[in-house]
């Protein structure tokens, strides 16, 4: 296709379009009753298996779905993302976050350049660092060992790095490696999340990690000024170098903070935010708490998936079925959402990180070469953690609104509970409705099965579940670290497929640039009128007064106050 065609002007986009009809005349309790279609809609690599059999699909969707990437050249954009390629046109970079977990002795080339040693730099770096630290060979400004970090970041900078940080929690080998030692995230520059963040720690025992790639993220500066403030005040300004790193490739600004710039870990323009997790975004933090074998593991899983999204056919590849069949439901189904439900507690941060790099990513008006796009992209990710979600919005998803359902479960458990004379442990009761949901929501329920079971007529409607509302499992073995770096590449490839076929740029955000902008403009004018009473001017009527009436209700903010710091 030429470049200023769109893909749904493609003979494969028709053909799916007008294949919709053939889908609606089929009910999913219809398509599970053939057993072929099933087992071939099971897909299973390096311990995971993939059940999308409760998708609204046949074969021939399938067929279709394939010829719609192969129109897209969806093997050649994997190729060209994996060759270093500038497929981030908008920005004119390379997309390597594959490179951040590659092995040592792989090439991965951007610009000419084998990164991957580079890469390896980093982490051997951090792997000194972090065990210095976690022995004791680093300690702080009066001695004392290092044992809390507080990390500050926002977006790409934190939720990752949390999500990891919150399925390691409860894991047997990680609790071992973290014993005695806490990691918290600092991201929101509301005051209430610092006064949380330095709740119950000590100065003299914190390192803050600072994640701002030019050290000029506005949220992420402010927080990083009030912990200075905060070691500062209790240890002396000379104490920062002790208990302050970074993770930024703004060496100047870095030592003009106060950070000894041998203490700041590099990473690349070709790593997003978002993508950043297993760059030293996440690593350096995470090593710190759990030591840099534990988080080894983790990249050892996420490059596993790399692999295979790379070398598997089309109809075996995980990251490419899930990419298709999330085209097939926003695109041609019309489904706008997507539910992400993991059936492990652990997983708890799974669907907020997912958020990031799927809406971020894929929440896009214009193709990769800026024609404005006729159809929609990008889905409205939500979730949580199974049977919670079941007494929260499955009602929504059961009986209202169509929402296709990721459903992730776990066969062992990170802390099983075996309690005597119980039916069942409470880890097989959890993965009970784990089986359960996503045959609900395929079957549904009819009212002649409900007059049956003689419910009372005036009830029946209430009782009826329609069904033929598509889900998809994922069961993985456990959840140790490798798992979760294989979780986490698994969806960061799923969305990448999605821009590929919908030919967007995945690996930009420009979205999000206009309300920071605006807000620089309302900060100037916060100041103004805090420092010399001006009176607010330049906006429109309601913006006008939300301001005037936030100032006057907080007029006693002093004007030029002196620091204080959160008292908890």
């Amino acid at each position: 296709m030429a470049s200023s065609t769109l893909i749904c002007d493609s003979e494969p986009w028709k053909d799916l379009q007008a294949h919709v009809d053939d889908i609606n005349k089929t009910h999913l309790r219809d398509l599970m009753n053939d057993t072929n279609r099933c087992q071939s809609m099971m897909v299973e690599f390096d311990g995971i298996l993939l059940d999308y059999s409760r998708q609204r699909a046949n074969l021939d969707t399938l067929n279709k779905l394939f010829n719609l990437a192969e129109a897209a050249r969806v093997k050649e954009k994997i190729n060209r993302m994996f060759n270093g390629e500038h497929i981030n046109s908008t920005e004119n970079r390379s997309v390597l976050h594959v490179a951040l977990r590659a092995p040592r002795d792989a090439v991965i080339n951007s610009d000419g350049k084998n990164v991957v040693p580079e890469v390896w730099h980093v982490l051997d770096k951090i792997r000194d660092f972090s065990e210095r630290v976690r022995s004791g060979a680093w300690v702080g400004a009066t001695g004392k060992t290092l044992k809390d970090v507080v990390a500050i970041g926002i977006g790409g900078s934190f939720l990752g790095p949390l999500f990891v940080h919150t399925a390691l929690q409860a894991e047997a080998e990680a609790i071992e490696c973290a014993r005695g030692r806490q990691l918290r995230f600092l991201a929101n520059v509301d005051p209430i999340d610092v006064a949380r963040n330095i709740t119950g720690l000590n100065p003299e025992t914190t390192l803050v990690v600072v994640v701002s790639k030019t050290f000029t993220t506005a949220e992420t500066m402010l927080n990083a000024r009030t912990m200075r403030e905060w070691i500062s005040s209790a240890l002396g300004p000379q104490a920062v170098a002790k208990h302050m790193v970074a993770v930024s490739t703004n060496l100047k600004l870095v030592e003009q903070f106060g950070i000894d710039p041998n203490n700041a870990f590099a990473f690349w323009d070709w790593v997003g935010g978002r993508y950043s997790v297993c760059s030293a975004v996440g690593v350096l933090p995470l090593s710190l708490q759990y030591g840099f074998s534990i988080v080894e593991k983790f990249l050892k899983g996420a490059s596993s998936v790399d692999q295979h999204f790379f070398s598997a056919p089309f109809e075996k590849n995980i990251p490419v079925l899930l990419g298709l069949l999330s085209v097939w439901n926003v695109s041609f189904l019309g489904y706008p959402a997507r539910a992400i439900l993991p059936y492990s507690q652990a997983l708890e941060k799974l669907a907020p990180h997912i958020q990031q790099v799927s809406m971020e990513s894929n929440g896009k008006g214009v193709s990769i070469d800026g024609v404005p796009l006729p159809y929609q992209t990008g889905e409205i990710d939500f979730g949580e953690p199974g049977t919670n979600g079941q007494h929260s919005f499955y009602q929504l998803i059961h009986q209202g609104r169509v929402i296709p359902c990721d459903f992730i479960g776990v066969v062992k458990s990170q802390q099983p509970i075996y309690l005597k004379d119980e039916v069942v442990s409470n880890h097989d009761e959890l993965m009970s409705n784990f089986f359960a949901q996503p045959d609900a929501l395929a079957y549904g329920k009819t009212p002649e099965q409900l007059q049956k079971e003689n419910v009372p007529e005036h009830l029946v409607s209430h009782k009826t579940f329609s069904g033929n509302r598509p889900s998809l499992s994922i069961l993985l073995p456990s959840l140790n670290a490798y798992n979760i770096g294989q979780l986490l590449a698994i969806y960061e490839h799923r969305v990448a497929v999605q821009g590929f076929v919908w030919c967007i740029n995945s690996f930009d955000q420009w979205g999000v640039e206009l309300g920071k902008s605006l807000a620089t403009q309302i900060r100037k004018q916060l100041h103004a009128s805090r420092k010399k009473k001006e009176s607010v001017e330049g906006f429109n009527f309601s913006t006008k007064m939300l301001i005037t009436r936030y100032l006057k209700a907080s007029a006693d903010v002093p004007s030029d106050p002196s620091t204080l710091l959160p008292n908890i």
